[in-house]
């Protein structure tokens, strides 16, 4: 290690603040214990954060599980670019096996999942995680309850224009088929495919036909008898029953 002149003159002073009377780095919350970390391997919780790509045309939903600085669980979502649903594919091979810093100057693809990777570290290392008070922290496979049963992101995907007003064309319960609209033309209900329900119909061999009807719900005041005056297809506008 290379000193200045001026720094090699200087008159050495003793550090005041040593040994036992240092308290060391604040104590974070981890799985239900309070760690001083000061080390990588310090560091465990379950976390989600969010990124974005420089354009700001797509984002990503990234969730890790770490355990002991290294990350053994990651769950990638991607919305707005069709570019990034395969740089996450990607991502998910490279992240698993990393430490928290390897990942973080690891070129995860996309700048969106490098974003949310950054986010991610900076709550993990703060001890802001999802799993800071519960004992142990959460298991391996933790992520994949973010998407429940159909194993599908939750998407709501929505379109509006002040002249002709909403269409709801995607929702957590799945594909919109249908919007019901009230006697002021006001939305009061729609229709949506399961479309993870039909998937898994058809994949156990049920007819394609069957499959659909057996995915199809509604929510809100759909029937007439409940206040709908007609029922339109969001993306035609033509009325179905």
């Amino acid at each position: 290690m290379q000193y200045t002149k001026e720094v090699e003159d200087m008159i050495c002073v003793a550090k005041g603040v040593s040994g036992k009377f240092e308290h060391g780095p604040a104590p974070l919350p981890e799985e239900g214990k309070w760690i001083q970390a000061k080390e990588i391997k310090d560091i465990s919780g379950f976390t989600h954060g969010i990124g974005w790509c420089a354009p700001q045309q797509g984002c990503c939903k990234l969730s890790l599980n770490i355990k002991e600085g290294i990350i053994v669980e990651a769950l990638i979502e991607t919305i707005g670019c069709s570019g990034m649903t395969h740089s996450a594919a990607m991502a998910a091979e490279i992240l698993p096996h990393k430490t928290i810093l390897e990942a973080l100057n690891t070129d995860l693809v996309c700048d969106a999942i490098n974003v949310a990777m950054r986010e991610l570290f900076l709550q993990i290392v703060y001890g802001r995680s999802q799993s800071a008070f519960s004992d142990d922290g959460l298991s391996v496979g933790a992520g994949l309850e973010d998407l429940g049963k159909g194993l599908r992101s939750q998407i709501g995907t929505m379109y509006s224009t002040a002249e002709k007003g909403v269409r709801y064309l995607e929702m957590t319960e799945g594909y919109c088929l249908a919007m019901a609209l009230d006697k002021n033309n006001e939305v009061c209900g729609y229709k949506f495919l399961s479309l993870g329900k039909f998937t898994d119909f058809v994949k156990k061999g049920m007819d394609a036909n069957e499959a659909y009807a057996k995915s199809i719900g509604t929510y809100g005041r759909y029937t007439k008898e409940q206040g709908a005056v007609k029922h339109i297809d969001p993306r035609t506008d033509k009325e179905v029953d």
